[in-house]
C-alpha cells in the first residue's frame, strides 16, 4: 500500500471545508463558472487488490490536482463577479443616498426659512399673532 494515499486523503479532507458557497452552488446548477471548464469528476476507488488500490491512489492524486485547480478558478471567477456586483451596488446606493440627502437638506432649509419668516412676522405683530 502507498503511504501517499493517506497524505492525499488527509489533504482532501482538510481542503473540503475550504469550498465557498459559490462553488457549492456551481454543483447544483444555481451558479457556475463556464470559463473554468467542467468540474472534474471524482474517480471511483477500487481496493480489491494492491494493484487496483495503487491505481486508485494515482487517480485520486490526479483528481486532487484537477479539482484544486478548478476550485481556484471558480473562486477567482466568483470573487471577480462578486466584486463587480458590489461595486455596482455601491454606485447605486451612492446615487440614492445623494438624492435622499438633497431632499433632506432642501426640507431642512425650507423649515429654517419658514421658521425665520414666521418669527419675524410674530415680532412685527408684537407677538399677538397666533
Amino acid at each position: 500500500m502507498r503511504k501517499g494515499f493517506f497524505l492525499v486523503l488527509g489533504g482532501l479532507l482538510a481542503g473540503a471545508g475550504l469550498a465557498d458557497s459559490g462553488t457549492a452552488r456551481a454543483a447544483t446548477g444555481a451558479w457556475g463558472a463556464p470559463a473554468c471548464g467542467a468540474e472534474p469528476a471524482a474517480p471511483s476507488v477500487d481496493v480489491s487488490s494492491v494493484e487496483h488500490y495503487n491505481a486508485s491512489v494515482d487517480k485520486v492524486t490526479a483528481y486532487e490536482k484537477a479539482a484544486r485547480a478548478y476550485n481556484t478558478c471558480v473562486a477567482r471567477t466568483a470573487n471577480k463577479e462578486e466584486t463587480a456586483i458590489s461595486n455596482e451596488a455601491r454606485e447605486k446606493i451612492a446615487h440614492i443616498h445623494e438624492g435622499s440627502s438633497a431632499v433632506q437638506k432642501r426640507i431642512a432649509g425650507n423649515f429654517v426659512h419658514l421658521t425665520a419668516s414666521l418669527k419675524a412676522a410674530s415680532a412685527k405683530f408684537g407677538g399677538s399673532a397666533h
